[in-house]
């Protein structure tokens, strides 16, 4: 039976159909989307939207209506998954620095599934505003999941930057051969703070003062970071800063772009005010990785849980989505801001 899913739902935006893709690949269950990316500014099927539609396709052999751009309406009728080498370019239907991160998000759980490891290469945006940067994917997203029983390796080769992109991302996914539940309640101390500091075809000098401001808001703080420069291979200009702390029971990642007129100083303590408050805040989860998390608890065996910092619009969607398609129990306490997540399959 069709599962029919409407995507203006809650904070309508493209994490319904990615998840409803994956979700769909997964179980073999059609689906349709309406009102996709309805209340949006550029509503319906974006060149990043449309890409994971394609994606989605090829790896499943699905049965495709309405993958085009703009639209607003897709029936999705998904076959067996294929492990293969792949290759898609977000900017090949229109040119875009779309993300790329979140192109290879939607079809990581489904290759999780298939029966022989796949190669999957993504050309679009590495790092780019309004998803997570390839470093956070790699060095948070990877590191959690991979606690659960699902193996990636993330390699790139070429960063992309808003508004040209062209950037690329390979990883190998290997099957899945069991998924275990996961529990990160309390993050422990905090054990160590790296972090990475990096431009692309821009001064060096801005790299430097990057990772000069971060040490110094982080110094004042007592926290020691080993922070390295990057002078990153790209088709066009960008800066970037990135932190990385590892705590006793949980990893997190915040980070900062650079922009026309933006200075230097305020791109690192943009990052570092964001790794403050989630400092000061109850909770063992980053509220980004939290909502990726809740996709991956849902096919587990057993009871998982974890706590967060902050309950998210984006969370609450994509439980509504999950549940959508998944014989799963799901509750929320929310605690002061935070909150505590439950999964278990009924």
């Amino acid at each position: 039976m069709t599962i029919k899913i409407d995507g203006s739902y809650g904070e309508g935006g493209g994490q319904i159909l990615r998840t409803a893709l994956s979700l769909s690949c997964v179980t073999k269950r059609p689906i349709e989307i309406y009102n996709i990316r309805k209340g949006r500014k550029k509503p319906g099927l974006q060149p990043q939207h449309l890409t994971c539609v394609k994606a989605a396709q090829a790896i499943s052999d699905a049965e495709v209506q309405g993958a085009e751009l703009q639209s607003q309406n897709l029936v999705f009728i998904p076959q067996k998954i294929k492990s293969e080498d792949y290759l898609f370019d977000v900017g090949e239907i229109k040119g875009s620095a779309g993300s790329a991160s979140l192109v290879l998000q939607t079809l990581l759980l489904p290759l999780f599934y298939a029966d022989a490891p796949s190669t999957v290469t993504i050309i679009g945006g590495t790092h780019v505003p309004w998803s997570p940067p390839f470093h956070y994917l790699k060095d948070v997203f990877g590191a959690a999941i991979a606690k659960m029983g699902f193996n990636i390796e993330l390699d790139i080769e070429r960063w992309g930057w808003y508004p040209i992109g062209g950037g690329k991302i390979r990883a190998v996914i290997n099957p899945a051969k069991a998924f275990h539940g996961l529990n990160i309640v309390e993050r422990g101390r905090l054990m160590a703070v790296k972090g990475i500091s990096a431009v692309s075809n821009l001064p060096l000098s801005i790299a430097e003062r990057q990772r000069d401001k971060g040490i110094s808001l982080l110094n004042k703080k007592g926290i020691e970071a080993d922070i390295g420069i990057i002078n990153a291979p790209s088709h066009g200009k960008g800066t970037f800063f990135f932190l990385l702390a590892e705590f006793e029971n949980a990893i997190a990642g915040f980070s900062s772009l650079g922009a026309i007129g933006k200075k230097a100083e305020e791109v690192a303590a943009e990052a570092c005010r964001e790794f403050f408050d989630f400092i000061e805040a109850k909770g063992a989860v980053d509220p980004h990785l939290a909502d990726q998390l809740i996709l991956y608890m849902s096919v587990g065996k057993g009871e998982s849980s974890f706590t967060t910092s902050r309950i998210t619009q984006h969370l609450l969607t994509n439980i509504w989505v999950i549940k959508q398609f998944m014989p799963v129990e799901i509750k929320i306490e929310e605690m002061d801001g935070a909150g505590r997540v439950w999964c278990c399959s009924k």
